[in-house]
């Protein structure tokens, strides 16, 4: 892919970003390979879910701890001790060779997550120290386009590699992947934040182990977000999503595997083509982003109700070739939002506070992601996909109506500020 987003974002954001795609691809792999090898040896949709719900539990106890630690430790060494531990972790999916072993696979989920939990909040946190500030809607523009790009090619090619070469190439080509990643990191140089009066903050090192809001240390890092998220509508309902939408959204991840290998009989393609057309939407909402720079917060809401009438559309559709371009706009709409919504939550909060932030949000919504998972899986032993699918999209119909009610009343009654 020509890299014609990236000149204004500088060599730091060039790195971290080739690292995601690097990294993805070869997560993406793995996981596409995963989810057909589990429906080969099990045939069940409950194994599906507590396999996919086994990648996002650890979020609950790692999520925070990763915004701890990005507050007391250098950032970029943390990431790189994590892409380094995945490596074996990765290797392990290479043991599971029949049913009696799908523990090793659930245990290796397991810890690939626990890795990702303390990555994935960090590296956000990292994006506006190498970012200009009025560039940060573009590149978490840039950030969906990079998961598109992922999906795309990993999903859709680890479809194809898993069915020619079979999954242990899969799982080989993921370990390989985090060690480029980690050599890519290793050469980024992270600035040291500046706290709001322009002074620096912590040590060169890039631990800066002191907030942005004066006055606080980081033992009262609960108190400061109490602060910020009562003094922020945009917080407040970015919260709201973050506790609600995943309760849902586990039936969209466990039933697109499941769609497309026991509703449309695609198999591995079929899984790998239903992801690449959630890749092939995120692309395109980052060219859509590049006309939006005003109304964020309704437009994030705005796509949570499209991707729910997506979501109904597709539970009803009995063609494949439609599911797929439905699967495209729903991703469209779900890109735009995220862009939104991480956007918001880089300008509303300060650089030093966003580690703790982001953990919190990120333990939150993926272990409710995984709870969900884990339920959609054993409701599908007595539930109709279909019926399911439909009830989800309903469901984030509703959400995104409740929400904006909620964003609607309180900026008339408090004269919040239009976001």
């Amino acid at each position: 892919m020509k890299n014609t987003a990236l000149p204004n974002t500088g060599n730091g954001y060039r790195r971290l970003f080739t690292a995601g795609i690097i990294n993805g691809i070869g997560d993406r792999f793995s996981s596409i390979a995963m989810l057909a090898l589990v429906l080969e040896l099990t045939g069940s949709g409950m194994a599906v879910g507590i396999s996919l719900g086994m990648r996002v539990l650890p979020y609950l106890f790692l999520a925070p701890l990763s915004g701890r630690l990005g507050s007391r430790l250098p950032r970029k060494a943390i990431m790189i001790a994590t892409d380094l531990f995945r490596v074996p972790v990765a290797l392990a999916f290479l043991w599971v060779d029949g049913e009696s072993r799908l523990w090793v696979l659930y245990a290796a989920s397991f810890l690939l997550a626990s890795g990702e939990a303390i990555y994935s909040p960090l590296r956000k946190s990292v994006i506006p120290l190498l970012v200009p500030r009025d560039r940060l809607f573009a590149v978490n523009g840039l950030e969906q386009l990079m998961t598109g790009c992922v999906l795309i090619l990993g999903a859709f090619a680890g479809g194809v590699l898993s069915l020619w070469f079979g999954p242990d190439m899969a799982f080989l080509l993921n370990a390989v992947s985090f060690l480029v990643a980690a050599f890519l990191v290793s050469g980024i140089s992270f600035p040291v934040p500046l706290d709001p009066d322009g002074d620096m903050e912590g040590s060169a090192s890039g631990a800066d182990p002191e907030p942005n809001i004066k006055g606080h240390r980081p033992a009262n890092s609960w108190r400061n977000l109490g602060l910020l998220v009562s003094g922020s509508l945009a917080l407040q309902v970015i919260i709201g999503y973050e506790l609600l939408v995943p309760l849902l959204n586990g039936l969209d991840n466990v039933l697109i595997s499941v769609y497309a290998v026991q509703e449309f009989h695609a198999g591995e393609l079929g899984v790998g083509a239903f992801y690449a057309a959630l890749g092939m939407g995120l692309s395109l909402s980052f060219f859509a982003g590049r006309y939006l720079n005003r109304g964020l917060l309704a437009i994030a809401l705005t796509a949570l109700l499209i991707e729910g009438g997506m979501l109904m559309w597709i539970s009803s559709s009995g063609s494949f070739a439609l599911a797929f371009v439905l699967y495209i706009l729903l991703a469209l709409a779900g890109g735009t939002g995220n862009a939104c919504l991480d956007t918001l939550v880089m300008r509303e909060t300060p650089s030093s506070v966003q580690p703790f932030l982001f953990g919190i949000l990120s333990a939150a919504g993926n272990t409710l992601l995984g709870l969900s998972m884990l339920a959609s899986g054993l409701l599908l032993e007595s539930v109709s996909p279909r019926v399911l699918g439909f009830a989800g999209g309903a469901g984030f119909a509703c959400i995104a109506l409740l929400l904006g009610a909620y964003a609607l009343l309180r900026a008339r009654k408090k004269g919040f500020k239009s976001l």
